[in-house]
């Protein structure tokens, strides 16, 4: 399919999204793809609300673009914070980078950061919005378009999943889309700064995330995947 053609079908689709859900939005990590498609709702005025989780250990770069989100598209991004005491008490026990000690240590370090403000995000919505591509990563190889959230309870779509890296890029370039100026340094894929590397040539786009622990975290946070129960280590 031409990327024209896939960039009509995603407006459809988006524009079909928010006449079935009343409540829906989109989780803006405020990565490429998730900037492509605030990009596309914002432009062709889709009525989808679009949050952001700001962990606080954010790269500069990374929070930066709530600023540009607001001056290009006249629109405040809703921003979902840690909840103080639960991170207060994690560094207390584990100190400020205490998620390098153990995988146990980072999903907790991660379900304080990301998952559980997350939940607050979603409390209330029917659906929500991602843009997780299926060439990312082998964990999400084959992602459906719309499945269902068990873990939070309501529809997910992940418009972007057929999309391919170079139909990515083109269409930020020719819509001058902004992103994340770390993405010419090497970070394909941008999480907390301590937790994020530049990728070598050859690696695996989410190689950069958590490295440390030599894939046996699976590269993923606990957002888009169905895990145990965290042990929240305080």
């Amino acid at each position: 399919m031409a990327l024209a053609d896939k960039v009509n079908t995603l407006i459809a689709d988006l524009q079909a999204m928010a006449q079935e859900h009343s409540s829906i939005v989109l989780a803006n990590s405020l990565g490429a793809e998730d900037m492509l498609l605030s990009h596309v709702i914002l432009r062709n005025k889709i009525a989808i609300d679009i949050f952001s989780l700001d962990t606080g250990r954010l790269h500069p770069e990374t929070v930066n673009l709530l600023s540009t989100i607001e001056s290009r598209y006249n629109y405040r991004v809703h921003v979902y914070y840690p909840q103080a005491e639960a991170t207060q008490n994690y560094v207390a026990e584990n100190g400020i980078n205490g998620f390098y000690n153990s995988l146990e240590a980072r999903k907790s370090c991660c379900y304080i950061r990301k998952v559980e403000p997350l939940k607050r995000a979603l409390a209330g919505k029917e659906a929500w919005i991602t843009g997780m591509r299926s060439e990312q990563s082998p964990s999400r190889a084959g992602i459906d378009a719309k499945e269902w959230d068990e873990g939070n309870g309501l529809w997910k779509y992940n418009p972007l999943a057929t999309w391919t890296e170079a139909e990515l890029w083109e269409y930020i370039r020719a819509e001058h889309v902004p992103y994340n100026p770390l993405h010419d340094q090497g970070f394909p894929s941008i999480g907390c700064a301590p937790c994020t590397r530049a990728v070598q040539p050859g690696e695996d786009v989410r190689a950069g995330r958590w490295w440390w622990e030599q894939r046996e975290g699976g590269q993923e946070c606990g957002l888009h995947v169905a895990e145990a129960p965290v042990t929240i280590l305080k």
